[in-house]
């Protein structure tokens, strides 16, 4: 039975949400799978993985078959490179101690990747913000400096009208 790793899609017409599972090669898309392994959301940025990469490790050492997105997936966070060690592993080129010191070291660096992403997205979005609020008080400022001399015309329109009505209130 051929096996291979691959989305299922989920969530609502325009909002993706997809599983990432172990199914069979023969069964429909959304069909019957052998285990869910993990989740994808591309809606947010940076998109949201959340994957059993010791579980997507057994089923590529049993000679599962990931399609191309799900390799990328895989590859992102870290699956491939954990069964690449684990090889190295039964070939005798590392130690068990090793290749957990080799992942570890490369965790550590996806995710201070990952995480100046996130902030550089915050500050990017901060400053838009500030600039959004910026152009606002501008144009606020604008509307108001527009509208204050009509006011004082009609003020001064109004003010002799009166000093009229109460010269003929005198006589």
């Amino acid at each position: 039975m051929p096996v291979k790793i691959r989305l299922q899609r989920h969530g609502k017409k325009g909002k993706p949400f997809f599983w990432i599972v172990a199914a069979d090669a023969r069964a429909k898309r959304d069909g019957k799978y052998l285990e869910k392994l993990g989740t994808y959301n591309p809606n947010t940025n940076p998109a949201t993985i959340d994957l059993n990469v010791d579980g997507a490790v057994k089923w590529l050492q049993n000679g599962a078959q990931p399609t191309d997105t799900a390799r990328a997936i895989l590859s992102y966070k870290g699956a491939l490179l954990k069964n690449h060690l684990a090889g190295g592993v039964r070939k005798g080129a590392l130690t068990e101690e090793q290749a957990e010191e080799k992942f570890n070291a490369w965790l550590e660096e996806k995710t201070g990747r990952v995480q100046a992403k996130t902030d550089g997205l915050a500050k990017a979005n901060a400053e838009a913000r500030a600039k959004a609020l910026e152009a606002e008080k501008a144009v606020n400022e604008a509307r108001i400096a527009a509208a204050a001399p009509v006011v004082e015309e009609e003020v001064a329109e109004e003010a002799p009208a009166q000093e009229v009505e109460a010269s003929n209130e005198e006589e």
